[in-house]
């Protein structure tokens, strides 16, 4: 869910519905919106040769879109091995229960309400689905249950909501917290440098082939959006809503109800280190 314009990294102009990778595809779902983006890209990973595949976010509950995604799958010959969720938001997950429905497949995300199955995912499993591996990579911030995945026969992650293809994300509150969204992007910037991962894979928007400079840009911009807070709040204003106003004047007001969730993420964050 986007809460502003400016692009991270070098985004591919426009949204992506086919290959990105040599193991991964987007299916792009209908429902394009300020909060959306292009809409939300569900992933289908595979490894070249493989008869299992793997759906990350099979998105909103779209009967059109989940059987398209279902049959792209099955014209490869493939049938869908497992289901995962990136975070509990309805636009990546709403879906999932019917989804599985279709395709006979668990689904695995970090919050048990919502796995269809006996096994969640925690911080650091390593996922081995028809010789495909995908490792988890927690990155709270977002939400509370966000997680990435780390796919490292491509040199890619894919992010959810954690990080996107286009514009940068918001920090839900309460839900989200501002201090872990941090140490989540941190964790994905030492993805790049240890793991040599180079290209993210967005829960929307375009491919970003430049992932440390994505995440470059996001740390870069939380900095520049929390001293603007602090500077806001010193300089008399006190609610959330003036905070936006003043804040996030730049920024297209059909954002402005998003761009408050990360104000008061930002608002916390200041008060729990004293800084307000």
């Amino acid at each position: 869910m986007s809460e502003a314009r400016a692009l991270p990294g070098r985004p591919r102009i426009g949204a992506i519905d086919g290959p990105a990778t040599e193991r991964a595809v987007c299916v792009l779902a209908p429902n394009p919106s300020p909060m959306t983006l292009d809409g939300t890209n569900t992933w289908i990973a595979a490894e070249p040769d493989a008869r299992l595949a793997v759906v990350i976010d099979p998105g909103p509950e779209d009967e059109g879109h989940l059987r398209r995604v279902a049959g792209a799958v099955e014209r490869t010959g493939r049938r869908v091995g497992l289901t995962l969720l990136t975070h509990g938001h309805p636009d990546h997950a709403a879906g999932a229960a019917r989804f599985a429905e279709l395709t006979g497949s668990a689904v695995r995300a970090l919050d048990p309400a919502l796995r269809l199955g006996e096994e969640g995912l925690a911080a650091g499993d390593v996922l081995q689905v028809g010789g495909l591996e995908l490792r988890v990579v927690p990155t709270p911030g977002h939400t509370a249950d966000s997680l990435s995945f780390h796919l490292p026969a491509d040199r890619a992650v894919l992010t959810g909501d954690t990080v996107l293809g286009r514009g940068t994300t918001m920090v839900s509150h309460p839900e989200g917290n501002l201090g872990d969204y941090l140490d989540s992007l941190r964790r994905l910037r030492s993805l790049t440098v240890d793991d040599g991962v180079t290209t993210v894979l967005p829960g929307h928007g375009p491919v970003l082939q430049d992932a440390q400079g994505a995440v470059d840009y996001y740390l870069v911009h939380r900095a520049k959006r929390l001293a603007q807070v602090e500077t806001a709040v010193e300089n008399g204003l006190r609610t959330p809503a003036e905070v936006v106003a003043h804040v996030y004047a730049d920024v297209d007001r059909a954002l402005w109800p998003a761009a408050e969730q990360s104000v008061r993420a930002q608002l916390d964050y200041l008060r729990e280190h004293g800084l307000v």
